[in-house]
């Protein structure tokens, strides 16, 4: 725990930090975003400076965590102000305040100005901290971070092997390096850097290493040996033992979700990863029980295989075999099948092969390695075979064609930027133009699998799309909550009773779609996605409910009825069905108002969600977006 500056006895810093401990080791990080929250208000009600500048340090560290990104720019902002504001310039609360500003500001997203903080961070540090401080360590590893997600991993292992020796043998190396968490820490991003350069062998000695580090020390459950397992999942994935990756996978998510819950960045990421080699695993095993020395019956039926399921067999039998031929572009290049189309959601069935189905898989490379690689690539991807297992030649519609293929080559900014209309996720300062984006353009750009993703490039940007800064988020929830109070709870009875079952009609219509995207964003996009397309809607909306866990569950059934009732009600003026329908709205709105209740988003019981509305704007943080 950083203390930027003591305060001034008005405010108890050091029962806030005791509280905050207790917390932590006692419900995770989540349970404490609200202390924190409340401290803070308590010493701006307080005037206390220096215990402000404390607990927004703690702050930006604790909601980096838990994904709360644009709520962790604000603090980081608002920290850098204060500090400059108080006279710390230069001095060490500054930059302790500078260091995790800049880290925040990087895992938002918000690379150059986080760059600009790091470089302030390190000439500060240069000045107001002794040589072996391991401050300086942490501020080399997170700017390496920095430095791999520019692409830069040259320069991000030669930051960590700098911290690392400092770290180990510098002026004042730590007490014992072969259980200190630092280390294990800096051992874990070297890792990360040096498979980003291909160099395998020497990764996984420093994962393992840094296992080996954080058992000894008993640090068995820190966050950043879950990141290790992940690395050595990842690699044990791609030396083709699937079990083995599993069992990394496994036990880094579980460290993962007690530490920061299960609507965390980190969550959604590791445990699509365990999903890719759980699947792997079963891909893997099934093979080896379908072995037989007997040829395959040329007249045998071919199996029963949902678009992403022959596109992900697509990629193990041809996939690593084309890539082979292109040395330069090894542990480069992502593999899978996201974007357009039923296939991307798993929501294909029989009906759908008539178009844009067929053998297929997607390969994303960056901007570099496309412009030197990219139209030999797809020369060698279009010599694949065009049938597979009995599917094919693929079936591309005419705007699944040409510039608007769903299938081969891509460069990783303009694959997104086709779907998006943005090369990479809007910053959290841009709310506006996350506004702008349809939920069912971010579930486009952030369904489907990735099969591969070596250097974690595609999945980098993909993710991006995924976390919805929170400010934004609760927008859209207040908006829904309007559409959702006055289509459903105002206007369907009120046109009903007027004799206008069309107008009755299309207010059902508002209200279903109003409540489908809550039920989404109440979930959580990190964690759930975005509602789809709306021929997609209920089946997406059916998979939420089936998944363990899942909030609101009641609610997709709900919505069914609503549907179907409001045929009868609203054209066929079936007053048995009017009550029907009666229900089944008031029943959605009061679980959506539980749920709100649930999440702290709201203390009101009142289920008139218009009334909910005001209690979900009021913790924006953004004026711009409270005002809309």
């Amino acid at each position: 725990m950083d203390q930027a500056a003591a305060g001034d006895g008005a405010f108890d810093v050091e029962a806030f930090v005791r509280g905050l401990d207790a917390i932590l080791a006692r419900s995770g990080a989540p349970a404490a975003r609200d202390f924190v929250r409340e401290a803070l208000d308590e010493a701006v009600r307080l005037g206390d400076r220096g215990a402000r500048l404390t607990i927004l340090n703690e702050q930006m560290g604790l909601l980096r965590s838990i994904g709360r990104h644009d709520e962790g720019v604000a603090a980081a902002r608002a920290g850098i102000a204060l500090a400059l504001d108080m006279g710390l310039e230069g001095s060490e609360p500054h930059a302790v305040t500078l260091i995790n500003a800049a880290t925040s500001l990087r895992a938002a997203g918000l690379a150059d100005e986080a760059r600009a903080v790091y470089e302030a961070a390190l000439r500060a540090a240069g000045s107001a901290l002794a040589p072996g401080d391991r401050r300086i360590a942490a501020l080399r590893n997170n700017l390496a971070i920095l430095l791999g997600d520019q692409g830069d991993h040259e320069g991000a292992h030669r930051e960590l092997s700098t911290a690392l020796a400092s770290l180990e043998h510098g002026a004042d190396a730590v007490p014992d390096p072969a259980t200190d968490p630092d280390v294990a820490t800096t051992l874990v991003n070297l890792s990360h850097a040096a498979r980003a350069l291909g160099r395998d062998a020497e990764a996984d000695s420093h994962a393992l290493r840094a296992l080996a580090v954080f058992r000894a020390g008993g640090h068995g459950t820190d966050p950043h040996a879950a990141a290790a397992l992940a690395g050595l999942g990842q690699s044990r994935l791609a030396a083709g033992d699937a079990a083995g990756a599993v069992d990394a996978y496994r036990e880094a998510l579980a460290i993962v979700e007690a530490s920061y819950g299960t609507e965390s960045d980190a969550h959604a990421v590791t445990a699509a990863n365990l999903a890719d080699a759980e699947a792997a695993l079963a891909r893997r095993d099934g093979r080896a029980a379908a072995s037989s020395p007997a040829p395959a019956s040329p007249s045998a039926p071919r199996p029963d295989l949902t678009g992403l399921e022959l596109s992900r067999a697509f990629w193990d039998a041809h996939g690593p075999e084309l890539l082979a031929r292109f040395p330069a572009l090894r542990g480069r290049v992502a593999a899978g099948l996201v974007g357009h189309g039923s296939e991307c959601y798993g929501f294909d069935d029989a009906v759908s092969r008539d178009h844009d189905f067929g053998p297929g898989f997607c390969l994303w490379l960056t901007a570099d390695d496309h412009a030197a690689w990219g139209v030999q690539l797809q020369d060698a991807y279009d010599a694949l075979p065009t049938q597979f297992l009995g599917y094919g030649p693929r079936l591309a519609t005419e705007r699944a064609s040409g510039a608007g293929r769903r299938v081969g080559v891509f460069e990783i900014g303009a694959f997104f930027e086709g779907i998006t209309g943005h090369p990479a996720a809007p910053g959290a300062d841009r709310p506006h133009e996350w506004l702008a984006l349809e939920e069912a353009t971010l579930a486009a750009a952030t369904n489907g699998a990735v099969f591969a993703d070596p250097r974690g490039a595609f999945s980098g940007v993909r993710n991006g799309f995924r976390r919805m800064p929170a400010d934004v988020r609760l927008a859209l929830i207040g908006r829904r909550l309007a559409m959702a109070s006055q289509a459903g709870q105002y206007n369907v009875p009120r046109m009903l009773s007027r004799g206008d079952g069309e107008a009755a009609w299309l207010a059902a219509a508002e209200f279903v779609n109003a409540a489908a995207s809550l039920v989404f964003l109440l979930g959580g996009p990190t964690a759930v996605g975005y509602l789809p397309y709306y021929k997609w809607r209920f089946a997406a909306l059916r998979d939420l409910a089936s998944r363990p866990g899942a909030r609101l569950p009641e609610v997709p059934s709900l919505l069914a009825d609503v549907t179907r009732d409001a045929s009868a009600a609203c054209v066929g003026a079936d007053p048995g069905a009017r009550e029907s329908l009666a229900v089944a709205i008031d029943r959605t709105c009061a679980l959506i108002a539980g749920e709100l209740r649930a999440q702290g988003l709201s203390a009101s019981t009142d289920t008139f969600l218009e009334h909910q509305r005001a209690h979900v704007q009021a913790r924006i943080g953004d004026d711009w977006l409270r005002a809309l």
